[in-house]
């Protein structure tokens, strides 16, 4: 393969993965235009401005309270609507001169209470630039709170067809969308993704950084879908540098290629092309065949292909004549079909894989996506 060979000469795994500058290790606000975590409906401009006035016209009654308490401590005797008066000439600072305090409490009172209001105050006169600097704030505690607590995550490697297909089994199946981080370089995409309530990173995924920015050193799973096979190699081998023990689940588009992705550290592989071809070939002749599989591929609707641990009653059995569809054993990491002598009989730690309805629920504790990986 031409475009495998054309790399390696050039540089080696460990240089191309450490060779890149370490975005997860610089300061957080330099990632918010990296890292987009959903957040809630915005409120109207109208309400936001209503807001501000508010605020202001609150800042100014407290300051009118607290000179009038004090009318006798300024340069003449203060009614409620001068120590009003002097309260909005001193918080916008215009200072016309006529009413100045003149004993120690007034001044003390000025410099300790007024004084931070008129600052509080202007930073309100200002809205438009303050909403923008507390937006970016909040963007970046965000971050910060989101990657101090990523833990057990599915990474989702490319938002194309089959990279949606697969947010869609996730979801289907109970997957919380805060567990989600899609990975993709068009923002188009990402904005899509964050629609629907993703974390999105953008980035090109070969790159150690952008992968360290979506955790995937403690990412429960990662799936590999980006539109071409050598793209999907070279992740793969970032992804299984970084995360030895996560769950790789990749997708090319040739089946000449899928040894490629298993020796570079893919859990399994997903040839898309032989696939469909199946499909379509069924289709020609049983296409309710194809109607079930469709099904089955459905989390969310009909019938779906799940996993769970087996229950204490169940060891010894044989998994025929469980009252599930069970079509297959998982045994210390193996998948033993229906079939095979060693699905015989149900052993203790043994997880079926299983005919579930959607009926079922979906995040029940006992039942997992296989997607997943569990």
């Amino acid at each position: 393969m031409k475009w495998f060979g054309s790399v390696m000469p050039h540089m080696t795994w460990r240089d191309r993965l450490q060779g890149d500058t370490h975005l997860a290790d610089t300061p957080v606000h330099t990632l918010l235009d990296v890292v987009r975590i959903p957040a809630s409906a915005r409120s109207s401009p109208w309400l936001l401005i209503s807001r501000r006035f508010i605020y202001a016209a609150l800042i100014i009654i407290a300051v009118s309270l607290a000179v009038y308490l004090d009318k006798n401590g300024y340069s003449e005797p203060l009614t409620f609507i001068d120590a009003t008066y002097y309260s909005a000439v001193s918080l916008s600072t215009t200072g016309y001169g006529d009413i100045t305090p003149v004993t120690q409490g007034a001044r003390l009172m000025n410099i300790l209470v007024i004084t931070p209001l008129r600052i509080a105050f202007l930073m309100l006169l200002v809205g438009t630039t303050l909403s923008v600097l507390t937006e970016d704030s909040r963007k970046t505690l965000q971050i910060q709170q989101w990657r101090r607590t990523l833990r057990n995550h599915t990474i989702i490697i490319g938002y194309g067809t089959k990279g949606r297909s697969a947010v869609d089994a996730l979801l289907a199946d109970g997957a919380a969308p805060s567990s989600i981080v899609v990975v993709d370089s068009d923002p188009a995409v990402l904005s899509h993704a964050e629609k629907r309530g993703l974390v999105t990173v953008h980035g090109n995924a070969t790159k150690s950084d952008v992968l360290n920015i979506a955790g995937a050193r403690r990412a429960r799973s990662v799936v590999v879908a980006p539109s071409s096979d050598d793209t999907a190699v070279l992740v793969t081998l970032s992804v299984r540098e970084l995360a030895p023990a996560a769950t790789i689940v990749a997708s090319v588009r040739e089946s000449e290629n899928q040894h490629l992705l298993m020796q570079s550290g893919a859990d399994s592989v997903v040839v898309s092309s032989e696939t469909a071809g199946r499909l379509l070939g069924l289709a020609t002749v049983t296409p309710p065949v194809v109607a079930m599989m469709e099904d089955l591929l459905s989390p969310d609707e009909g019938f779906a292909v799940a996993e769970r641990p087996i229950g204490d009653d169940e060891v010894g059995a044989n998994p025929r004549h469980l009252a599930d569809v069970v079509l297959g054993v998982v045994r210390s990491g193996e998948l033993y079909r229906i079939d095979s002598p060693e699905a015989e009989t149900v052993e203790p730690g043994d997880r079926l894989l299983y005919v579930r309805h959607s009926r079922d629920s979906a995040s029940d504790s006992d039942s997992d996506s296989i997607f997943q990986g569990e």
